[in-house]
């Protein structure tokens, strides 16, 4: 006779428990913002890319639209370049494009699309400036070649999502004139997950989500609606960093994504945890 442990049986219980939530997102498309700290380790990166892709074999649509902050001010400095921002932005000269180009779409999104393709996904590494996939203007002369997504090609991601290819998106758009613009990857990710009416929308950040009081972690917010999270910006509750990562949200939720999350992409599985289980992760913002 064959032994089943309690293990096993427990195993099966959290599989099929899982099942409600694989139903709810089944075919549905979910773009992923991956960067910060949630890349700053091999074993991170690792965790990150197998939880996407299991969504892929559960049958879901995962776009990964990656950063890389961290990498191209290593590069910058290895240039003897000071990094400069204005207002959370980098300020882009050509010379500084050409490294953000070289870190973000000649290493970051290989290494994450080769990893893809390690766990058996079909994943491909673009470049946003790649067939259109976005176009954008300049957002500022004063920050150079810095863009502001106003199209996204929506039929040509929709086409690899059909052949069950997996997208690794860097987040370079196309300009007027054919030259490449920086994107913030949150305003990258927030203008595709709204062009293509996406589900979900997933913020890895190295924080847990939005609190009341930063100071006390029992007052975390699990879900906030469009309309409190305007208050909460009002009363200053939301500051810093943080305010236009909200406003992306707001911004796709507007556009028609269901609902964005803000999730601490540090933590172990943290998009199993958030997408498959009842109390999930995180901030969920909602219209």
């Amino acid at each position: 006779m064959i032994e089943i442990s309690k293990q096993d049986i427990e195993k099966a219980n959290i599989l099929i428990d899982s099942l409600a939530y694989i139903k709810d997102f089944y075919q549905k498309i979910i773009v992923i913002k991956y960067g910060g700290h949630a890349m700053v380790s091999e074993e991170i990166r690792q965790r990150v890319i197998s939880d996407i892709a299991w969504l892929s074999y559960a049958g879901m649509k995962p776009i990964i639209v990656h950063g890389g902050g961290p990498e191209i001010n290593r590069m910058l400095e290895l240039q003897a370049v000071e990094p400069q921002f204005m207002n959370g932005l980098r300020v882009t000269s050509h010379d500084v494009m050409r490294t953000v180009e070289m870190v973000l779409t000649g290493l970051i999104s290989p290494n994450l699309t080769t990893m893809l393709n390690e766990e058996g996904i079909a994943a491909i590494s673009i470049s946003g400036k790649d067939n259109k996939v976005m176009e954008a203007v300049k957002k500022d002369e004063a920050l150079g070649l810095v863009g502001e997504v106003t199209k996204v090609n929506t039929a040509y991601l929709h086409q690899m999502l059909a052949d069950n290819i997996l997208p690794v998106i860097s987040p370079i758009a196309y300009g007027p004139q054919g030259e490449s613009l920086n994107i913030n990857s949150d305003e990258a990710a927030a203008a595709i997950a709204s062009a293509l009416k996406a589900e979900k929308m997933i913020y890895l950040t190295d924080i847990n989500g939005i609190y009341e009081d930063p100071a006390d972690p029992t007052s975390l917010y699990s879900e906030m609606s469009a309309k409190e999270i305007q208050i909460a910006i009002e009363n200053e509750v939301i500051t810093g960093g943080m305010i236009p990562k909200v406003k992306n949200c707001l911004s796709a939720i507007q556009s028609g994504v269901h609902s964005c999350q803000i999730i601490d992409g540090t933590i172990p599985h943290a998009i199993i945890l958030e997408l498959f289980t009842k109390n999930g992760l995180g901030t969920m913002i909602t219209a």
